[in-house]
């Protein structure tokens, strides 16, 4: 059981590392791309992929950090392990995504105000085209990495890249329609495009807080968890589940009412039946067993 857990963990901590890396490698091309483009054409539309790709990899990078420190065993100074690093780096995310959907609202008032011609269009919808495909590769992988792990990061990571699939066919639509005379769409569409960006702000926002407040398991896992306990012969009941989520790790307590007249050796043995049932079905948890006489 010791080295399968070992094994899982040191595949967690693979695939995560290959999630925020390939995240940071995407942000940095859409940049390149995005940059050129924008200073050819002036579009405020495409001035929002650029901000929001720049974003994109300032949390991204901050990801990399953080799940790195994440992923370090626990020490002497943090007894429960460095995983609430996970919900930090989604703090800053949201913070870093504010701050794009601020600069792209106040650059679209601007614009809708004082409506500006856009060149190169075409080369805009180009770039947007493979900026899909770009993101559309990177969310297949991190949708595999977090369906492993349940890492809040990459899960923050991944909502903001999933708001990008909007924001590139809605810069595509600006464009196009700016080719038929629709000047002021360019300017609408980041507009709606920054409101987006914000409500995606909130969403990771909330999540890290939680996380940080020691919000308890989903009610399902919770469910589970006292099925598996009661499962095992000479329980008769369980109470005082306690459950928290930091990082990669679970954190579970539960009380086991057990028969009165068992010893200390059998009631040892039944928790640690217990303990096993959890651990096999959810091999992130770390799980404390307390036995009462009932």
């Amino acid at each position: 059981m010791s080295s399968e857990r070992t094994h899982d963990s040191a595949e967690r901590a693979r695939l995560l590392r290959l999630a925020t890396r390939a995240s940071v490698a995407v942000a940095l091309v859409l940049i390149a791309l995005k940059g050129g483009v924008w200073l050819a054409s002036g579009s405020v539309s495409l001035l929002a992929g650029l901000i929001d790709s720049l974003m994109d990899a300032g949390a991204s990078i901050i990801n990399l950090f953080a799940v790195g420190y994440a992923l370090k065993p626990a020490d002497k100074e943090h007894r429960f392990g460095h995983g609430k690093a996970e919900a930090l780096a989604g703090l800053a995310q949201a913070a870093f995504i504010s701050g794009s959907a601020l600069l792209v609202l106040l650059q679209g008032v601007d614009r809708l105000l004082h409506p500006q011609p856009l060149d190169a269009a075409w080369s805009g919808i180009a770039v947007m085209l493979f900026s899909i495909i770009a993101t559309l590769g990177l969310l297949a992988l991190q949708r595999h990495v977090i369906k492993r792990t349940g890492s809040t990061a990459i899960g923050a990571d991944a909502l903001h890249y999933r708001s990008d699939l909007l924001l590139n066919l809605s810069i595509i639509a600006a464009l196009l329609l700016a080719q038929f005379g629709v000047q002021r769409a360019d300017a609408l569409f980041g507009l709606a495009i920054a409101l987006f960006i914000a409500f995606g702000a909130v969403q990771i926002g909330r999540q890290a807080v939680q996380i940080l407040m020691d919000r308890e398991l989903p009610d399902g896992v919770r469910a589970h968890t006292l099925q598996l306990a009661r499962s095992i012969p000479g329980v008769l009941d369980i109470h005082d589940l306690r459950t928290r989520e930091s990082g990669q790790h679970w954190f579970m307590q539960l009380h086991l009412e057990l028969p009165a007249e068992l010893s200390l050796a059998q009631a040892h043995e039944i928790g640690e039946q217990v303990r096993l049932a959890i651990i096999t079905h959810y091999p992130q948890a770390e799980v404390l067993v307390h036995k009462d006489p009932a």
